[in-house]
Order: structure tokens, then C-alpha cells, then sequence
């Protein structure tokens, strides 16, 4: 068997996997299917400085960033500390201010997100120039599968293309066709970046309006996430979506969702938890109360923002009153 082929097999054997998956989901009555992208916790740890700073750890690192530190000596964590420090202070003015704070701690919970563009930058950089190429993308991704007219899957490859090079373009700011990292992130993970919402709410719209008639009516959204799968009654959880949909989706009344209705229910303004945990942590480490905090504030709270196996909670709550 060919090389080609034998890709072509691997590409259709993931996909179908994947259909499957989803059918097999959504075949359960009672498995809920949730479209809506929520901002995650920053730790799973209670916030209380009284008891300890593990949450702060958390939000400041990332859970399982967190716990190398808690391996290292104090003066290790020091020094580890400072570095982060200097990445963080954006503008190398030599202040790390609320919204640079903010920005890392985002960067930090979402990390799984650049190591999962990482990987694929590898494999979509073909001429390893530093930036992927619409042609370099479809090429990699599609341009084996493309060549059969009628495949055995039934996967329409084509469709999937051109949707593919709807959101390429739209993550591509400069339309040249050409992806900078940061481009090829937004067009991986749409939802993670405030101009490509729109095509969020319209990739979600199209999977769900079935009729296509540019709305979302009530059974097509309970259809989305539950099959009847020859079942008459309903479980509660649908009951209360259909409630929700009357009362809260459809804000209009009109029996459908719009373009703005969707986008309210699936990108929802949710609590800013890192904005509060970049003030909280300012505010705490502010010897000077200018709003902004220098290397040496930082690392003189260190025990607040990392741990360290030496890390003495008790000590450094006195510490902490004593400030």
C-alpha cells in the first residue's frame, strides 16, 4: 500500500471517528450537549490568603506549572520568578501593571492552547519559513483526501474546505493569505480572540439551523443537543431548556434566535476572574501604592504568586500582615 493511501486511510479514520463520537453523544437522552464557552476557573483551590496561597499560585502559573515550583528552594523560585517577571513586563518599562498581569495570567491558564498550536505549526509549516500558508494548510490537510471525487466515508471534504478557508482568512488580519503564529492560533481556537466571534456565532449557527432560513428556531435548538432516539418523554434538563429558550435565549420573542441571540448564548460576558486576580495581586504587592508593581515588589512577595518546598504558610502570613 502507498504512502498517500495510507494517509489518506489515517485522515478518514479520524474523521469518522470523530463523527462517530459526536453521534454517539448526542444518540444519549440523557448526555447534555453544551456549546457555550465559558471563561475557566482559575484553580479548582479555595481563595483564602488566610489559609493559604495555592490558589494564587494557580491562577499566577497554571495547576501543573505550579506544582514544579513547589520542588524548587526558595532562592530557585526567587529566580524563576524574576525571569516570568521579565516576560510579562510587556513594554520593558520596568513595571508590570494590572493589564500585563491580566494578559499573563490568561496566557498561563490557556497553555494548553499555544502547546496545541505548537504541535500543528510543525506540521503545517512546510517550507519552515516561520508562517504557515493558506495553500501550505490546505496542502497538508486536505490535499490527498481532495483528490478522490467520491469517498467510501461520505465526508464532503470539499465543504469542509471552504469553511476551513472562511475562517483562515478571517484570523488572517492582513489578507494576504499567509498566517503569523498568532494568526494560525485564532484561526485554530476562534473563540479565544474577540474578531473572530463572529465567525464563532456563524459556524454554530450553520451546524444547528437546519432549515436554513438563517435562524435558530426552538427545535432546532433542543435538537442540537438532544436526540429522542425513539423516546417519549423528555428528560428534566430538556424540559428546563425549552423554559430557557423562551424566557432567556429568544430575547426578542419571536420564536427564533438571530445572529445576536446566539452569540449572547454561546459567548456569554462571563466574570473576569483574571482581571480580579491581577488587582488582587497588585494590591498586595504594592509597597508603594503606585498601581504598578516592579521586579523587586514581586519577588519580595514571592511566596504569594509561587511555592516553593520550603514554603512556610505561616511565616509568610506573618510576612504578609507585616506589610
Amino acid at each position: 500500500m502507498k504512502e498517500t493511501d495510507l494517509i489518506i486511510m489515517d485522515l478518514r479514520q479520524f474523521l469518522m471517528c470523530l463523527s462517530l463520537c459526536t453521534a454517539f453523544a448526542l444518540s444519549k437522552p440523557t448526555e447534555k450537549k453544551d456549546r457555550v464557552h465559558h471563561e475557566p476557573q482559575l484553580s479548582d483551590k479555595v481563595h483564602n490568603d488566610a489559609q493559604s496561597f495555592d490558589y494564587d499560585h494557580d491562577a499566577f502559573l497554571g495547576a501543573e506549572e505550579a506544582k514544579t515550583f513547589d520542588q524548587l528552594t526558595p532562592e530557585e523560585s526567587k529566580e524563576r520568578l524574576g525571569k516570568i517577571v521579565s516576560k510579562i513586563d510587556g513594554d520593558k518599562d520596568g513595571f508590570v501593571t494590572v493589564d500585563e498581569l491580566k494578559d499573563w495570567i490568561k496566557f498561563a491558564q490557556k497553555r494548553w492552547i499555544y502547546e496545541d498550536v505548537e504541535r500543528q505549526w510543525k506540521g503545517h509549516d512546510l517550507n519552515e519559513d516561520g508562517l504557515v500558508s493558506w495553500e501550505e494548510y490546505k496542502n497538508a490537510t486536505y490535499g490527498y483526501v481532495l483528490d478522490d471525487p467520491d469517498p467510501d466515508d461520505g465526508f464532503n471534504y470539499k465543504q469542509m474546505m471552504v469553511r476551513d478557508e472562511r475562517r483562515f482568512k478571517m484570523a488572517d488580519k492582513d489578507g494576504d493569505l499567509i498566517a503569523t503564529k498568532e494568526e494560525f492560533t485564532a484561526f485554530l481556537h476562534p473563540e479565544e480572540y474577540d474578531y473572530m466571534k463572529d465567525i464563532v456565532v456563524q459556524e454554530t449557527m450553520e451546524d444547528i439551523d437546519k432549515n436554513s432560513d438563517g435562524f435558530i428556531d426552538l427545535e432546532e435548538y433542543i435538537g442540537d443537543m438532544y436526540s429522542h432516539d425513539g423516546n417519549a418523554d423528555e428528560p428534566e434538563w430538556v424540559k428546563t431548556e425549552r423554559e430557557q429558550f423562551v424566557e432567556f435565549r429568544d430575547k426578542n420573542r419571536d420564536g427564533k434566535m438571530d445572529k445576536e441571540e446566539t452569540k449572547d448564548w454561546i459567548l456569554p460576558s462571563d466574570y473576569d476572574h483574571a482581571e480580579a486576580e491581577a488587582r488582587h495581586l497588585v494590591y498586595e504587592s504594592d509597597q508603594n501604592k503606585d498601581g504598578k508593581l516592579t521586579k523587586e515588589e514581586i519577588v519580595d512577595k514571592y511566596d504569594l504568586f509561587v511555592g516553593s518546598q520550603a514554603t512556610d504558610f505561616g511565616e509568610a502570613l506573618v510576612r504578609h500582615d507585616e506589610f
